[in-house]
C-alpha cells in the first residue's frame, strides 16, 4: 500500500529513525554489560544467545553463517566459549571427522537464568498491546533482523562504498 508523504509522516519518520538508532545504541551497551558481568566478550554472548535458538549441535561453520564471522575468528570464539565451559566440540556420530560445537546444559541452563531475570521487567513493555500490535512488532523485529544480515554483507564484502571515499 503505498504511503502518502506528508509532512506528519517525515516528522514521524525522523523520529522512528532517532528511536531506532537509540535503541540499537542502548541495545549494544546492554550486550556489553552482559558480556562484561560474564566475563565473555559481546559476540560471544550473542554467539551463545543464537546457540541457543539451534535444535542440535553445530559446525564451526555454521557458527560462522551465524555470526558473519570468518570461519577463523569462529573458531577462536568456540575457543573463547570452551575455555569459559559453555560449549564443548564433540565428533559427530555420522561423520567422525566432523567437529561439533555442543552447547554445555548447565552453563547454558545458568545463562537462561540471567536472562530470565534481565527479561522479567522487559516483558511489561509488552503488556498493553493486543495481538494485531505483537504480530506489528514480530514482523518489525523479522524485516530488522533480514536487513541487517544484507547491510552487514554489503559492509563486509566492499560493496558499501560511499562516493567519496568516506565513511
Amino acid at each position: 500500500m503505498p504511503q502518502e508523504n506528508s509532512a506528519r509522516r517525515d516528522e514521524l519518520m525522523t523520529e522512528l529513525q532517532g528511536e531506532a538508532r537509540r535503541s540499537m545504541a542502548a541495545y549494544a551497551l546492554f550486550n556489553q554489560a552482559v558480556a562484561d558481568h560474564l566475563g565473555l566478550h559481546p559476540t560471544d554472548v550473542q554467539c551463545l544467545n543464537l546457540l541457543g535458538l539451534e535444535r542440535d549441535p553445530v559446525t564451526i561453520g555454521r557458527i560462522a553463517e551465524l555470526t558473519g564471522l570468518t570461519t577463523g575468528s569462529a573458531t577462536r570464539l568456540v575457543d573463547r566459549l570452551e575455555r569459559a565451559g559453555y560449549v564443548r566440540r564433540e565428533r559427530d556420530a555420522e561423520d567422525r571427522r566432523r567437529v561439533m560445537v555442543a552447547p554445555v546444559p548447565e552453563r547454558m541452563a545458568g545463562l537462561g537464568a540471567l536472562w530470565r531475570r534481565l527479561n522479567g521487567t522487559w516483558g511489561t513493555l509488552f503488556e498493553d498491546y493486543d495481538e494485531s500490535e505483537l504480530a506489528l512488532l514480530t514482523g518489525y523485529m523479522r524485516r530488522t533482523v533480514e536487513l541487517s544480515a544484507v547491510q552487514i554483507e554489503r559492509l563486509r564484502s566492499g560493496a558499501f562504498e560511499e562516493p567519496d571515499g568516506g565513511v
